[in-house]
């Protein structure tokens, strides 16, 4: 949300500065100042991705706000797929999106976003993220939820449709990503799952208030060794 968040980030061990404002919604957008100065205090091994909303099918005004986006200097833009009745509105809306980060940023990669909880606010089928993703031509699927009432992405969604979803990515040549009120015990489920991104922020606040708490260091850490546990056991296996 903030500097000091993510400095906290950083001292714990985060790969990907995550920009948003809670208070628009769960990928709501940030101020371009704020996401401005993030990107300038952390270092350049740090990846950084912004917000740009839980977005309506307005593609030129959704343009615009990812072309300012580009300009700061972030590594990926998200879009959450929010106001749209079809895929092809969706595509459509991503196609723009895309062209506009992408003339002022080549290497910026563009996040498609559906939820987990579609059904609660009429949004399209999460499991086409993929698809809509491909046909855009932009660079990550993720799957989120829409309302923070304390429902994960495994209420919503089976392991069995997770993987699905991931594996559906990878085969069209795009990255997955997973998200949607994660706790720390569901990370290695989501490792193997395949997922190249898990986004958590509940779990790295206090008191695990994703709007009112505040980013810890000491919990960012706790995920991060989290994964890196996970990964070692799955090297032992292999």
């Amino acid at each position: 949300m903030n500097e000091k968040e993510a400095s906290e980030a950083i001292a714990g061990g985060a790969d990907i500065i995550d920009v948003k404002n809670p208070q628009e919604g769960a990928l709501g957008a940030n101020f371009p100042w704020v996401i401005k100065r993030i990107r300038e205090i952390a270092p350049k091994n740090i990846q950084v991705s912004c917000a740009l909303g839980e977005v309506p099918n307005l593609p030129g005004s959704i343009s615009l706000a990812a072309l300012g986006a580009a300009s700061l200097g972030v590594d990926y833009i998200k879009v959450g797929l929010r106001g749209f009745k079809t895929p092809q509105e969706a595509t459509y809306l991503l196609q723009n999106v895309s062209k506009a980060a992408k003339e002022c940023n080549p290497n910026i990669k563009v996040v498609a976003a559906g939820y987990a909880d579609a059904e609660r606010i009429g949004a399209i089928d999460p499991l086409l993220t993929p698809e809509i993703a491909f046909k855009a031509q932009v660079d990550v699927a993720m799957i989120d939820t829409a309302v923070k009432d304390g429902k994960s992405i495994f209420t919503f969604l089976t392991v069995k449709q997770l993987e699905k979803f991931v594996d559906s990515a990878h085969n069209l040549g795009l990255e997955a990503a997973l998200a949607g009120s994660l706790r720390k015990q569901d990370l290695p489920v989501v490792y193997a799952l395949g997922a190249d991104i898990a986004g958590l922020r509940g779990a790295a606040c206090k008191k695990n208030d994703r709007v009112r708490g505040q980013i810890t260091r000491k919990l960012v850490h706790e995920l991060v060794e989290t994964v890196k546990q996970t990964e070692t056991q799955a090297m032992k296996r292999a």
